[in-house]
């Protein structure tokens, strides 16, 4: 059965939370974490993150939508425990990457369920588009979080 245009920027919407909750979860990470090529990681990946939440206000916009303007209590949780860890020294490399792995779980997690849908043509490839970039950042997170437990 075919979503309506509410079903669709529901949809939409989730997936938007979903991309700040990435975006505010890498930015915060690259302030806590020391090491500078980990730092230069999150940073990118909070750029992108922001640059999928912007692609999703737009359609939801151009729909008759009104964009989510937050991120969700699951992924401010999740930033308050990188940030507990990170006051209270618990920062290290793995730690933060763990975290982050964390959060990409759930984001390609959303993109499946989304995907599950029947949406239209022009939504379905945004978002397939955007599936395949939050399973990059995933793999490239979880090979640098094996790396970093290998030299632990």
């Amino acid at each position: 059965m075919a979503q309506t245009t509410n079903d669709v920027i529901d949809t939409l919407n989730d997936l938007l939370e979903n991309s700040r909750d990435g975006e505010y979860g890498f930015r915060l990470c690259a302030e806590e974490v020391e090491n500078s090529s980990l730092r230069t990681t999150f940073s990118t990946r909070a750029a992108e993150c922001a640059q999928a939440a912007r692609e999703l206000e737009e359609v939801v916009i151009r729909l008759g939508g009104k964009p989510a303007d937050g991120g969700t209590a699951s992924g401010a949780l999740h930033r308050g425990w990188v940030h507990v860890k990170g006051a209270v020294g618990a920062n290290s490399e793995e730690s933060m990457l763990e975290e982050c792995e964390r959060g990409e779980d759930a984001a390609v997690a959303r993109y499946r369920k989304a995907l599950q849908q029947d949406l239209p043509a022009d939504v379905r490839a945004l978002i397939e588009r955007q599936a395949q970039g939050a399973q990059k950042n995933h793999d490239q997170i979880k090979r640098l979080r094996d790396e970093a437990r290998a030299a632990s």
